[in-house]
């Protein structure tokens, strides 16, 4: 007899051909569950009773609603058995008003998790069971998650182990090693580590070190983690002098470069081995090998690592020297966090505004050898006072006016040919907006050739015109780029002032100008009053959020920003939001991205990890604070809250 699997599914349908049908298309299940067909309610609670009797459960019902049985409450019923209440239920029914009032039931009463309509449309049975199938293993199957991988959702079962043995591994660092001392939980650490590279050493990560032998150097970064097994490495660290102070030592069980290796920064010290050590030295990719080759070294080399930073901690807390160097350069530690990300920030943005001068700038020179030559052949000609007059009169409308757009031009040059059949003198005459001059008309028809010669005079002054519009509107561009980039850079010690932020914003989208043009920016702003703040500080805080902003946009994004008034627990507050449709961030994440040195940006891109810790910091001092909201592969907005009458303040020192 063939041996029951743990759980069951049963199909209930009064249709033979339909339920022929689940019967093939649950074939593929049947070798981890016992798959039930019935046609009638009768046979239904029958094999369910069968169920319970042998110690089965119920993993998922699939009824269908017809005129013969009401599939909605039979599956209401399920609720009143221990062995059936936790199931999963699909309704299978027609789009007609019984059909609907039977979902309805169902869903008012909570037991039905989905619906499907007939005729069924191709895979969909096959999709909807795999994944109420793969959701009840996960709630239900405490111990084997994995033996059901091969025919249900493999990447969501084994997102869930994963998450098991985690939960597993952090209830274990406090329960299962506290009692463990120090050399003997390194030495199970080692252990375990030998044994693996015993097997197989490709990396020769077990090697031996004659004295003297560096292992990390201060300041410079670090790839690798080192286990002592047996010898002693000494930590050295620069003084003001630039001497090497011993600063610790570490004999077998000792770890070297954790604290570089875990965080990626460079090495904060120098270690040296003082005798012939042996040493066990893993990159990350063998560290990650090593880690899961054995579940329960994990959590063992945590509790060491933790400890070791622990000691780490200790031995600074009663360096009473160096405790109390920490106060005393608290606060200015603080201002260089600030002017740190400032500086990086500003080194980000000068690639791309030095790009944006160079263009101006070009127009400008080029602009300029223009007008010098112009005005050398205007200088040249015998022009009479009327004519000079008229000159005149075409430079000024030229340097103030709008140049015509090409199909503009074309179109009032074909107007005027039913006048001048000259195409060329007519485009000549619009160009210099004079096509609707008597006097210029009538030489066109009576002394063509005149008409040319002095359009060829009065095109001089409209070049010249033409050509110094030009340099102004090249020369405002670079100064608005100036303005925004000294204020940004301007040094912190200022004071409270009454502005409107609005204006703050705008010199920040000036910077990032460059990397605008290649996304669409929607500005909506609403109607706040001035707030006292320190401006500059918040430019600060606008250029992070919109480079952040950028960072997470896609080709051709959508950068919104969003402005309005806000009353929360009784205070005005003024609200400026900054909403990208970028790739969104994890709910998981969106406390951390506040953290000090956390950062989501990837590997290769820009991010200190300080941005938004700092801005938050600044914030604080305007009794105003960030939100986050975001929505994975949606958008994120992080909204600015400012209160609109702000306490006095003292001046930021």
């Amino acid at each position: 007899m063939r041996q029951r699997n743990r759980y069951a599914v049963l199909c209930l349908d009064s249709d033979l051909v339909n339920l022929d049908l689940l019967d093939t298309e649950l074939s593929s299940y049947q070798s981890h569950f016992d798959v039930h067909l019935v046609t009638s309610i009768e046979d239904a609670h029958e094999l369910l009773t069968l169920i319970g009797s042998v110690g089965q459960q119920l993993a998922l019902v699939i009824a269908r609603h017809s005129n013969v049985f009401d599939g909605g409450a039979f599956l209401i019923q399920l609720e009143q058995s221990r062995h059936t209440q936790t199931a999963r239920k699909i309704l299978m029914t027609k789009t007609n008003y019984g059909d609907i009032q039977a979902i309805l039931n169902a869903v008012n009463e909570g037991q039905l998790d989905h619906c499907l309509t007939l005729p069924l449309a191709e895979n969909v049975l096959r999709k909807t069971v795999k994944k109420e199938l793969s959701t009840y293993i996960i709630s239900q199957e405490k111990k084997d998650l994995l033996h059901y991988s091969q025919i249900l959702d493999q990447q969501k079962l084994m997102r869930a182990h994963i998450e098991r043995k985690m939960h597993s591994y952090r209830a274990s660092f406090i329960h299962d090693f506290h009692e463990l001392s120090d050399d003997d939980l390194a030495a199970q650490v080692i252990e375990a580590l030998l044994k693996f590279f015993t097997e197989s050493d490709e990396t020769k990560a077990v090697r031996q070190y004659s004295a003297e032998h560096l292992l990390t150097k201060e300041g410079q970064a670090n790839q690798f983690l080192w286990f002592i097994v047996d010898g002693h490495v000494a930590l050295y660290k620069k003084d003001k002098l630039g001497q090497q102070c011993e600063v610790v030592r570490h004999g077998k069980g000792g770890i070297v470069g954790g604290m570089s290796f875990v965080t990626g920064e460079c090495s904060f010290s120098t270690a040296m081995t003082l005798t012939r050590t042996k040493v066990i030295k893993l990159d990350r990719q063998v560290f990650t090998q090593v880690m899961h080759s054995n579940t329960d070294l994990l959590p063992l080399f945590t509790n060491l690592l933790l400890r070791h930073f622990n000691r780490r901690l200790q031995r600074s807390i009663n360096t009473k020297l160096q405790l109390q160097k920490t106060l005393e350069s608290l606060e200015s530690a603080h201002q260089q966090l600030i002017d740190q990300e400032k500086m990086a920030m500003l080194g980000q943005l000068v690639a791309g505004v030095a790009h944006e001068l160079n263009n101006p700038v070009s127009a400008i020179l080029r602009g300029a050898e223009t007008v010098t030559d112009k005005i050398s052949q205007i200088l040249q000609q015998d022009n009479h006072p009327d004519e000079l007059s008229f000159g005149v009169d075409v430079f000024e409308k030229s340097r103030l006016a709008t140049p015509l757009s090409t199909s503009e031009l074309r179109a009032r040059t074909k107007s005027l040919q039913t006048t001048i059949t000259d195409r060329r003198i007519a485009k000549r005459l619009v160009q210099l907006d004079l096509h609707h001059n008597p006097d210029l008309l009538n030489l066109a028809r009576v002394s063509p050739e005149q008409l040319s010669h002095r359009l060829h005079q009065l095109e001089q002054y409209q070049q010249t015109g033409a050509t110094l519009r030009s340099i102004q509107v090249c020369a405002q561009r670079i100064a608005d780029m100036v303005k925004s980039l000294k204020g940004y850079a301007r040094p912190d010690n200022e004071s409270y002032e009454l502005v409107d932020l609005h204006e703050g914003i705008e010199d920040t989208l000036v910077i990032f100008e460059n990397r605008l043009k290649r996304h669409n920016v929607i500005k909506e702003y609403g109607d706040i009053p001035k707030i006292r703040c320190m401006p500059i500080a918040l430019q600060q805080v606008w250029t992070n959020l919109i480079s952040n902003a950028l960072d997470a946009l896609p080709d051709n994004g959508q950068l919104q920003i969003h402005t309005s008034c806000k009353q929360r627990q009784g205070i005005d507050y003024a609200v400026y939001q900054f909403i990208d449709n970028g790739d969104g961030i994890p709910i998981e994440q969106q406390k951390a991205i506040f953290e000090l040195n956390y950062t989501t940006k990837k590997e290769g891109n820009f991010g200190l990890g300080i941005g938004l810790s700092v801005c938050q910091q600044i914030l604080a001092q305007h009794q105003g604070w960030i939100d986050v909201d975001s929505e994975l592969g949606v958008y994120t907005a992080m909204s600015v809250y400012l209160p609109l009458e702000t306490p006095v303040a003292q001046t930021s020192t």
